[in-house]
């Protein structure tokens, strides 16, 4: 559509194909400049022309992600109640906007400061501020690390302020189950959640008390160990429409899907999300496949091709199952409706007496005189026999267009070693539970949770773009970037809870970004637990080890300088 709008060439002339590019969680949405120019200098010279970005390039031009410098204060009595937190940020733009720039600090940030939490009042304030860098965009979570980032790190440091356990301090001011769906003071209303399950399984898990004993006996010995949690909720599944109207964003949020039954009972589904390598064709596939009552290998996965697929509006935010995946799931149960009137028609009973199971239509109470879905296919494509009224052909499209966000949560623990003499930090046992509603592919719901764990504790320990003074990106090749690698971390421990959302028609709600956003402040929260000895509270991203070496020998020197005066 923007390719259009800029070229001015009609849209059934310009396709674009976008098969499985292996990710992109920071490349995704934004229309660059260079997609437009070589398909304008393809028009100009007559000829096709390729055009390949090489990895400095794309340090430089690819949107960035995040950049906020945040003002909190929070207010609490003593016994460990949150009455209030006050936010100003100031977000980092860039030099000029990205395509969905503005939204990411304003409504996926600015309207969750208050996470997990019933805080009763809060104010957000955000100014978005024009640089010398590259534009900023959303970048796995988008708003909500950064929002989550902010009352986590509060939540330990008014624990510490006041003298309580930090998981105390959290469980005291839960959003109680009993409370969905809940208001927040920025108007979300969180659909449903169970806070204190997620985190009363990652405690179950982690054994706390001995962790604390275990803790203090290794400071003894000159071993700094720390624990870190994080308890986050999200929003995401991206819409609706008239949300994103109400808040500038110039396009949809809706999602579109056909599902087409051939004659011998293979389908092919049309999807207009554009999964970009998070495994959704085999997730879409069980969807319809179970729907429908067929095959998994019957189903084939059309997306990322103009020319074949109805209009969508894309991945991200987590919104490809939740919101793609529910206009999949009305599609097809469409399908079944008319399958299921051509069905009775031949087995001369009323719809209503036909049973619909394990891809099989047959008379209730009657097992016996059933038909398969194949042949349902077969006669609605024959159309020899069809009821009155009921046109030939099995295929049904749907739109969907949610009524609300959803609101995945969960609690994550890391607990690590900091070698205070380098400053390293060693990641030793990462827990993470989340809620996301019912899963339809565990083992993809636990890679996304997998990688999105090693992007956020990427961010907390070792990645940043710098720039000096003059403009001039210092981090512009993996020499200088440092990107998380498989041995940095351990075996990560998953675990679930099922909170479905009343309002969406699977009660999914999105697990694409949960690691990023619940990582980031469960090891900061962790390296800060294991300083605590040196009276360190806090160190801004990342916490590399150079930057923990210099404050724990800064703390020492303090001590050391106050011990001789």
């Amino acid at each position: 559509m923007l390719l259009s709008g800029i070229l001015g060439i009609p849209e059934h002339r310009l396709r674009v194909v976008a098969p499985d590019v292996g990710g992109g969680f920071g490349s995704k949405i934004a229309c660059y400049p260079d997609e437009v120019l070589t398909a304008f200098a393809a028009r100009d010279l007559g000829r096709p022309v390729k055009w390949t970005e090489d990895r400095g390039e794309h340090f430089l031009a690819t949107t960035h992600g995040r950049d906020q410098v945040q003002e909190v204060e929070l207010a609490g009595t003593r016994d460990g109640r949150v009455q209030a937190i006050r936010v100003k940020a100031y977000a980092n733009l860039g030099a000029y906007l990205s395509t969905a720039a503005p939204g990411v600090p304003t409504i996926l940030f600015g309207l969750i400061v208050t996470g997990a939490y019933a805080i009763p009042e809060a104010s957000s304030e955000v100014y978005g501020v024009f640089t010398h860098t590259t534009p900023t965009d959303a970048y796995r979570g988008a708003g909500r690390p950064e929002a989550t980032y902010l009352v986590e790190r509060m939540m330990d440091l008014y624990a510490r302020q006041i003298g309580m356990d930090p998981v105390e301090v959290r469980r005291k001011n839960f959003i109680r189950r009993e409370q969905f769906p809940y208001t927040n003071p920025f108007g979300l209303t969180y659909d449903s959640g169970h806070y204190e399950g997620a985190l009363d399984e990652a405690l179950r898990r982690l054994d706390l008390p001995a962790f604390r004993a275990r803790q203090a006996a290794d400071r003894a010995r000159g071993i700094y160990r720390g624990v870190g949690f994080s308890t986050y909720v999200e929003m995401c599944g991206l819409g609706p429409s008239q949300v994103a109207g109400a808040v500038g964003f110039q396009g949809g949020l809706w999602e579109s899907a056909t599902v087409r039954v051939h004659p011998t009972g293979k389908v092919s589904v049309f999807t207009g999300a554009s999964p970009h390598g998070q495994g959704e064709e085999t997730t879409f596939s069980q969807l319809v496949a179970d729907r429908l009552g067929v095959p998994l290998e019957d189903v084939e996965i059309v997306h990322g091709d103009t020319d074949r697929i109805p209009m969508g509006w894309g991945t991200y935010g987590s919104r490809t199952t939740v919101v793609g995946g529910a206009a999949l799931a009305l599609a097809a149960d469409r399908v079944v409706e008319k399958a299921k009137q051509i069905a009775a028609h031949l087995l001369e009973v009323a719809p209503a007496d036909v049973v619909f199971e394990g891809g099989r239509f047959a008379v209730r109470g009657m097992p016996a005189r059933s038909l398969g879905f194949a042949d349902v296919a077969l006669q609605a494509h024959l159309a020899w026999n069809l009821p009155p009224g009921v046109e030939p052909g099995l295929e049904a499209s749907a739109f969907y267009d949610p009524t609300n966000f959803t609101y995945p949560f969960g609690t994550h623990v890391a607990e690590l070693a900091v070698d205070i003499e380098t400053g390293q930090v060693t990641l030793e046992r990462y827990i993470a539970v989340d809620d996301c509603g019912p899963q339809l592919n565990p083992l993809i719901v636990e890679g996304q949770v997998h990688g999105g764990v090693a992007q956020g504790v990427g961010q907390a320990l070792w990645e940043g773009a710098v720039y000096d003074a003059q403009g001039q990106l210092l981090t512009g090749s993996f020499m200088d970037y440092a990107l998380p690698k498989a041995r940095f971390f351990p075996a990560i421990e998953t675990a679930s809870t099922v909170t479905p959302s009343p309002h969406n028609p699977l009660g999914v709600k999105g697990v694409g970004e949960t690691g990023t956003i619940a990582a980031t402040p469960a090891v900061v929260n962790a390296v800060m637990d294991a300083l605590a000895p040196f009276g360190i509270t806090h160190l801004d991203m990342p916490l590399t080890p150079e930057k923990i070496w210099r404050a724990v020998r800064a703390a020492q020197d303090g001590r050391e300088g106050g011990t001789r005066g």
